[in-house]
């Protein structure tokens, strides 16, 4: 049996669209640096996601963060392993937020020896409702 519910189309229209505003962190002095907006704060939103552990910190929820360092770095994964699990990694990581369309165009350049890398440079891009994001990260 189906319940309908009459819903206002006044109440859906003026429904308050949510801000991305949010504090700027500034990497290099680490310290909070005012506030950001709109793709600057997707763009500090992708750093910090990446770079936060999935799981480990109590204050976020089980979306928020990635598995890249238990994936890869812990288990001093292999050039392959990388290439082909980094994607999937990344995007997961990414896509749980509403602001994020599409992460794709993967590359990687892989720093000293083969087959135990000390860095890897990902450059990938992010579709977003404020517009394409082209994002170079190292791991």
């Amino acid at each position: 049996m189906a319940v309908d519910i009459a819903i206002p189309v006044a109440a859906i229209e003026d429904e308050e669209t949510i801000t991305s505003r949010t504090y700027a962190i500034d990497w290099e002095a680490g310290r909070i640096a005012g506030f950001i907006d709109e793709q600057e704060a997707v763009k500090q939103f992708i750093k910090k996601a990446l770079l936060t552990p999935r799981f480990h910190c109590l204050i976020y929820d089980s979306q928020y963060g990635s598995e890249i360092r238990d994936s890869v770095i812990r288990n001093t994964a292999t050039r392959e392993y990388i290439e082909a699990e980094m994607p999937f990694l990344i995007s997961d990581t990414l896509i749980h937020d509403e602001r994020i369309l599409d992460v794709y165009n993967f590359g990687f350049e892989f720093k000293d020896t083969y087959p135990h890398q000390d860095s890897v440079i990902i450059s990938f891009d992010v579709d977003t409702i404020y517009g394409s994001i082209q994002t170079k990260e190292v791991i």
